[in-house]
């Protein structure tokens, strides 16, 4: 089954704004003060009763006089908690219906609040049999509808490609949804399977991969697209549509939720879609290595020594550190094309999340310009990343006795995300560079963050590269 490109209703208007919408209050604790004082008593008995401050994210649905819905208070929150994307909570926080600010959205970026909006009234619903849920909808005159689609649209599409379990979301389908982009967006693709990576000078993508099914070969997917004379980005995304941690298996908690390991290559896909709808005067190149780290009798064991496209032999200390070593045959090839900006994106190590946590994402770039800008954009769009170094002193903990590297680094280093980026320091273009160290889940649930897929980073990047390149 082929996941398609698509992603349901906006449940954003732009066009026009219906009287009988029901109207949304937007509140900061300041502002509640004065508001509550010219309400009528019921609305601040309603509100008393639930408690409500306007503190970030609070919403509370008020009954008129016969029990239907005459208005919604939200809170936004104050000082640092003061999110566009708390709008995200505002959009699952409301039954079906349809919607407009009324109040308090003055000095707020709509097109951020129409997008949070959208994203929090996403739902994967795939296997349900029960559909009939109608999100609601919220009217925003003014919005940019096209820039407002692209970016749902795409957000929607990774989420549903990392949502899908890997019995429906393995290699081929990946390929697909990768040829059905290009088609429709004018750019040319190329894929090199199975035995045919071995001629195409992809030996490590082909070791990871070369345990599962014939029916789940690995591959190699390069998609490029626009004018050759403008500047080329690389965008690279680990594809690991299911990682069960090779002959080092992991234990059945930590396999549980593997469908997701390839969220960089969904990530990847969703970025370009941005680029390439968006128009921007760039020529982009989409490397996506996909596998399945399988178990059979012809796996890659613990010990072995590989070969890479760069031509540094790597030995496997770890068949569960299996992404780094499909992305280094990638960020060879990247190197190949003479970027002038790489950028990957890979569900990497469990460290980056003891290190950060789930929601903040790590990056790592030799670049402190290019830091800069992304910082900036990231803070502009609500997409939280943070910078951690590429600390040379832990290089020497991928040091081998029998090869030019290994791909688990000695335990004395113990920052094992900032080692997995070492690792893949040593095969990036000597260009400008950044490793993005994402989680792509949501762990638990919260209003407008349903548990499951989660896009994250790749809206600070997409907002870095319009700023840079538009």
């Amino acid at each position: 089954m082929v996941l398609k490109i698509k992603a349901s209703e906006l449940k954003v208007d732009p066009e026009s704004e219906d009287a009988a919408s029901v109207p949304i209050n937007v509140l900061s604790p300041a502002s509640w003060a004065a508001f509550v004082t010219v309400q009528s008593p019921r609305v601040a008995a309603v509100a008393a009763g639930a408690k409500f401050a306007a503190k970030d994210g609070q919403v509370v649905c008020v009954p008129d006089s016969e029990g239907n819905l005459e208005r919604v208070l939200f809170g936004l929150g104050d000082g640092p908690s003061r999110s566009i994307m708390n709008f995200r909570g505002l959009a699952a926080g409301t039954p079906s219906g349809d919607y407009k600010i009324a109040s308090g959205a003055e000095d707020l970026d709509l097109d951020q609040v129409a997008l949070a909006w959208a994203l929090g009234v996403y739902r994967f619903d795939r296997y349900k049999r029960d559909r009939s849920e109608v999100p609601p909808r919220l009217a925003m005159p003014g919005v940019d509808r096209r820039r407002l689609t692209t970016l749902t649209h795409a957000c929607a599409m990774a989420r549903d490609m990392i949502n899908t379990p890997a019995n429906d979301m393995g290699p081929r389908q990946v390929e697909a949804i990768a040829r059905e982009l290009a088609q429709a967006r004018g750019a040319t693709i190329a894929v090199a399977v199975g035995e045919a990576l071995i001629e195409a000078g992809y030996p490590a993508i082909h070791a990871v991969g070369r345990a599962a099914s014939a029916e789940r070969a690995p591959r190699m997917i390069e998609m490029v697209w626009g004018n050759a004379e403008c500047p080329l980005i690389a965008v690279i995304g680990k594809g690991v549509v299911f990682d069960s941690g090779g002959l080092d298996i992991k234990p059945s908690a930590g396999m549980r939720w593997m469908k997701k390991d390839m969220g960089g290559a969904a990530h990847a896909l969703a970025l370009a879609r941005m680029i390439m709808e968006s128009a921007l005067p760039v020529r982009l190149c989409v490397l996506l290595p996909v596998v399945e780290n399988a178990i059979a009798g012809d796996a890659m064991r613990p010990g072995d020594v590989l070969a890479s496209r760069k031509g540094l032999s790597i030995e496997v200390g770890n068949t569960d550190a299996e992404g780094r070593l499909i992305l280094a045959d990638a960020l060879a090839r990247a190197a190949e094309l003479d970027p002038t900006l790489t950028i990957d994106l890979a569900t990497l190590t469990g460290a980056a999340r003891v290190a950060l946590g789930p929601e903040v994402i790590p990056f790592y770039t030799d670049d402190d310009g290019l830091a800069a800008e992304l910082e900036a954009a990231a803070r502009s769009v609500d997409d939280p990343i943070w910078r951690m170094p590429l600390w040379d002193g832990y290089a020497a903990a991928l040091d081998s006795d029998v090869a030019d590297v290994k791909n688990d680094a000695d335990a004395w280093a113990q920052a094992g995300s900032v080692t997995a980026a070492l690792f893949l320091k040593r095969f990036a273009p000597t260009g400008p560079w950044v490793h993005f160290d994402i989680f792509a889940w949501n762990p638990r649930a919260r209003p407008g963050w349903p548990q499951g897929a989660e896009v994250q980073a790749i809206r600070a990047i997409f907002a870095m590269l319009e700023a840079r390149y538009r």
